[in-house]
């Protein structure tokens, strides 16, 4: 929860904003639009002050000796989250890999960590990074390999509206920085993800080495 959330002043921003535009916020069709807004962005910023590292190490178990030095992928886990440039929403998959160390997590953890990391004003190269350091720091991981292949609204509704666009972004702590380390994963990831896995092959790399 968002304890931040002003929801008087986002309902009377988006009066002004309407005001703005050109039109009358006090017509009926847009009568409940400044309240549905408030509603928008309290989910879409939920995130806003929680702590990404504390839900990962909360949903830490610790692992079996037979269990370390495995790599453990997670594919195709959807998250939506909104540009800070503009304030549109940008929406794709993230692939994830860990190495564990001493900890394992649960994997819907996985996804409560990108969650609480994408609900907040973003850029999808600085999501990347966060959610491999909330990883690897809550799980002391010996390195966590980050891919996200998302579509921007800045890019496909506004400028050259190139609608079949995606951008696909690496993020790499510890073991799975180094070079034979993020082949590995990244070929794990490859192999039931697509394009982005060959995008992230082809070296779109934005990396957070620990």
């Amino acid at each position: 929860m968002n304890e931040r959330l002003d929801r008087a002043r986002i309902e009377a921003a988006v009066r002004e904003l309407l005001v703005a535009v050109g039109d009358d916020p006090d017509r009926p069709e847009l009568e409940r639009t400044p309240a549905r807004v408030a509603d928008s962005y309290a989910e879409f910023f939920a995130g806003m002050g929680v702590d990404a590292t504390a839900i990962a190490r909360a949903g830490a178990v610790h692992s079996e000796d037979g269990e370390r030095g495995q790599l453990v992928v997670v594919r195709d886990l959807r998250f939506r989250s909104m540009c800070e440039h503009h304030l549109l929403p940008f929406i794709g998959v993230a692939h994830l890999a860990y190495a564990p160390g001493e900890q394992l997590i649960g994997l819907g953890t996985l996804s409560r960590v990108l969650d609480a990391v994408a609900s907040r004003p973003q850029l999808q190269e600085r999501l990347g990074e966060q959610v491999a350091e909330a990883v690897a720091e809550g799980l002391d991981a010996a390195g966590v390999l980050v891919v996200l292949d998302a579509t921007h609204q800045c890019v496909t509704t506004r400028g050259e509206r190139q609608s079949g666009s995606s951008t696909v972004t690496v993020a790499a702590t510890g073991s799975l920085a180094d070079a034979a380390g993020r082949a590995e994963a990244i070929a794990l990831i490859g192999a039931g993800a697509g394009a982005a896995g060959a995008a992230a092959g082809a070296g779109a790399d934005h990396g957070a080495d620990a």
